[in-house]
């Protein structure tokens, strides 16, 4: 696993000043000079305020390439400074092996079989732009972003701020390349759009998630380097801290129930509360509301994730698409009520149901879990068990290293489809790990910052997936559904009878 900078480290340069006051950041004075520099950062980085909500509907298809493209000219505040020597040298130990990486690496492969035997031209890339939030290009090592657009709060900052410590992490190994990456919810590059002779004009476009729908690239999301705006720790430090709350309460000493806490962004999510405790109704669910607006005006007392392993189950949903709650979810130890997902992540596409969580369905939510939980608390050997075996997933196979690591093997088997040599763009900015910010932004970065170079190779990528093994592993997550629906079935009917 990556060290991390220790806070006396020297940096420079300028982040975005998003909601800083009500996330109740310092300004450091302690020298006249950094005051004055800060000030100066504050005067240059006030177009930084003020980030609209990206929308839930994909935009149109990319209009041809002879088209004019205008986006709004927006610059990353992540600046290189000439103080500091960025030149780093990676050298592994001789004695160091490099073991084979968690099997959820093989989806890499899967992820780019679109592009496989085409190759990835300078056309293709540029078909995915009026799409994208912005571009990175890697040269030399170097990083360089043209930014087009203003992300949902800080995802853009804190992602390339994340490819920024992988490049610290392994210095002179990440290859050219040239990306379009989107930060918003829904995936934009759908399958339907693109096939038979149309297939060749696929742009690659990075994203957070994907679908069976979509042709997104999957990458790694934000907030493994924190999310400021909502107070939740860099990856390594939130499951410390969830770790440690966890303990407190044993599994058989918890609420006999089903817990979720949330904001209902979705419609499933809205229909997931009529599932909550009533006068007419106990589905052994407790359901509660997250009021973000209240938890910034009161600091965040209510909200921390480690405070909410107090129940035997926790249910997982997702929002307007996936959603980064399920890594928490899963770390508490209480047996994940996984409903079931239209989209995945980077790692949860190898998770296996009755091991790792228990599934519920959409259509009815509120009678699956009343018999999950049911279940759990007559075998509660099995069901503490998979409680486990789902955090023990997220903590050995989840860890920073693994996530540096698959973003590595992503990017380089990328690069190795690309049909041209990676040049710097006119528009774009070299971009550096320096930041003049204080108060939590500052922390976040502080925290997850790669403190020197590895000191061992990445994991092994293992080979792909043959088809008939991605066949066997959906047939055999459908057998274990439906084995849960005849449980299910039974129980129901014993109690009508």
């Amino acid at each position: 696993m990556a060290e991390h900078v220790h806070a006396d480290h020297a940096i420079h340069g300028c982040f975005s000043k998003v909601d800083v006051g009500r996330l109740r950041g310092f300004v450091s004075t302690t020298t006249i000079f950094v005051f004055f520099f800060f000030l100066l950062a504050i005067a240059a980085l006030l177009n930084w305020m003020n980030f609209p909500i990206i929308g839930g509907t994909p935009p149109p298809p990319p209009p041809p390439l002879s088209s004019e493209i205008r986006h709004e000219k927006v610059e990353f505040p992540l600046n290189c400074s000439n103080l500091v020597n960025h030149t780093t040298v990676f050298e592994p130990k001789e004695s160091s092996t490099n073991k084979t990486c968690p099997d959820y690496f093989r989806w890499i492969h899967q992820d780019l079989k679109q592009w496989k035997s085409s190759g990835i031209t300078k056309d293709m890339i540029e078909r995915g732009k009026p799409i994208a939030d912005f571009r990175l290009v890697i040269v030399n090592g170097e990083a360089y972003v043209e930014r087009y657009i203003r992300s949902f709060q800080t995802r853009d900052l804190f992602t390339i701020w994340g490819i920024l410590q992988l490049l610290r992490l392994y210095p002179g190994k990440v290859p050219d390349l040239d990306l379009f990456f989107y930060c918003g919810d829904n995936t934009v590059i759908m399958k339907s759009d693109y096939k038979g002779r149309y297939a060749a004009l696929a742009p690659p476009v990075f994203h957070y998630c994907g679908e069976e729908a979509a042709l997104d690239i999957v990458f790694p999301d934000w907030s493994f380097w924190g999310w400021v705006e909502v107070n939740i720790k860099p990856w390594e430090e939130q499951l410390r801290a969830i770790k440690k709350e966890r303990e407190r309460i044993k599994w058989e000493k918890r609420e006999p129930y089903a817990y979720w806490k949330g904001n209902p962004t979705s419609p499933d999510r809205g229909d997931l509360l009529n599932c909550n405790v009533s006068d007419k109704h106990d589905w052994n669910a407790r359901l509660y509301v997250q009021d973000w607006a209240k938890e910034i005006q009161e600091g965040f007392k209510h909200s921390k994730l480690e405070d909410q392993c107090t129940h035997r189950y926790k249910i997982y949903i997702e929002g307007r698409t996936w959603s980064v709650s399920e890594k928490y979810i899963l770390a508490c130890d209480s047996m994940t009520l996984l409903v079931n997902p239209k989209y995945y992540d980077f790692f949860s596409r190898s998770m296996m149901p009755m091991q790792h969580f228990w599934p519920i369905s959409n259509e009815n939510k509120c009678r699956d879990l009343k018999f999950a939980v049911e279940w759990g608390n007559n075998h509660t050997h099995k069901a503490e068990a998979i409680g486990k075996a789902g955090s023990k997933f997220i903590e050995e196979a989840l860890t920073m290293q693994n996530v540096y690591d698959y973003m590595f093997h992503l990017l380089n088997e990328y690069s190795k489809l690309l049909k041209f040599k990676p040049t710097i763009p006119p528009n774009a900015r070299r971009l550096c790990s320096e930041t003049t910010e204080q108060g939590l932004l500052k922390e976040f970065m502080v925290q997850s910052m790669v403190k020197s170079p590895s000191d061992k190779l990445p994991c092994t990528l293992p080979p792909p997936f043959k088809p008939q093994a991605i066949q066997a592993s959906l047939k055999a997550k459908d057998k274990i559904a439906r084995q849960v629906e005849t449980w299910e079935t039974e129980y129901w009917k014993k109690l009508k009878a």
